[in-house]
């Protein structure tokens, strides 16, 4: 298989979709949870908040905006791809992941990668499948 969409646009999309997976939301200020509790010097509770950072919704942008830059052929394709990384389909079957993935539109293709919540792995697994792999691209900043 030749793949349509550049080796290196796999390899930024599979390295953003790790730090869009590797966020964690900050919590609910109105939801109660279980929290380490500080008195400071007047009395008054604070939490203690080490992984609460907010989302960057950059990353999550970043990865739109690299799957809207492509072509609908090329968009059909990595949504094949992921759905072989996943199991979906089986790599002898790309052709038919191929098919069903044209049948779908470029909105809904995309909605449905971002809402992956593996999709980076899923990228991984269906490069590898066939046998492409990120090992040797440069890291991007």
């Amino acid at each position: 298989m030749e793949l349509l969409t550049p080796l290196e646009t796999y390899c930024r999309l599979i390295l953003r979709a790790k730090e869009m997976e590797a966020q964690v939301p900050a919590e609910d200020p109105d939801e109660e949870a279980d929290n380490i509790d500080d008195n400071d010097d007047e009395g008054e509770d604070q939490t203690l908040s080490v992984l609460s950072d907010e989302i960057n919704t950059g990353v999550e942008e970043e990865v739109r905006a690299t799957l809207d830059d492509l072509a609908d052929d090329q968009l059909c394709e990595v949504l094949a791809l992921a759905w072989v990384g996943r199991g979906t389909f089986d790599a002898s079957e790309w052709e038919d992941a191929c098919a069903e993935a044209s049948d779908t539109d470029p909105e809904s293709a995309m909605d449905e990668l971002l809402d992956m919540p593996l999709l980076a792995g899923y990228l991984e697994a269906g490069l590898a499948a066939f046998d492409f792999s990120c090992d040797g691209i440069g890291q991007l900043d």
